[in-house]
């Protein structure tokens, strides 16, 4: 009779973690609408406009690191040979000089976690 509780117990205990689990992961997932609000401020260089600062980011997840050909990238940036995937993006927005050494993007990073997910989430839509 006790070997069938604990086992009972276990498999309830078990069904419950997986369901906080599962209810954590939900309320952690990425917020595209916030990445997009977080975004507007590097917009004001990442824009599509011809004369923007920075290249328009347009597209960038999957791009290649220094690829848009209208664009005219700092020397470190072209032989970075990145593949803009979720960790090089995650790398560089929290922290660009560390990621691409000489690069020529004056920013200092974005350090909430929540905001780089969000962001990561939004250039994935941004096309």
């Amino acid at each position: 009779m006790r070997k069938t509780t604990t086992v009972a117990f276990g498999t309830a205990w078990l069904a419950a973690a997986v369901t906080l689990a599962s209810a954590s992961s939900i309320a952690q997932a990425a917020d595209v609408a916030h990445g997009k609000q977080v975004f507007a401020t590097c917009a004001a260089c990442h824009s599509d406009k011809p004369d923007a600062i920075g290249p328009s980011l347009r597209g960038v997840y999957g791009r290649k690191s220094g690829s848009l050909e209208d664009f005219r990238y700092s020397n470190a940036m072209m032989r970075a040979n990145l593949t803009w995937n979720e960790d090089n993006l995650r790398a560089y927005i929290k922290d660009p000089q560390a990621k691409v050494p000489g690069n020529r993007m004056p920013f200092g990073g974005l350090q909430d976690e929540k905001d780089v997910d969000d962001v990561i989430a939004y250039l994935k839509t941004y096309r």
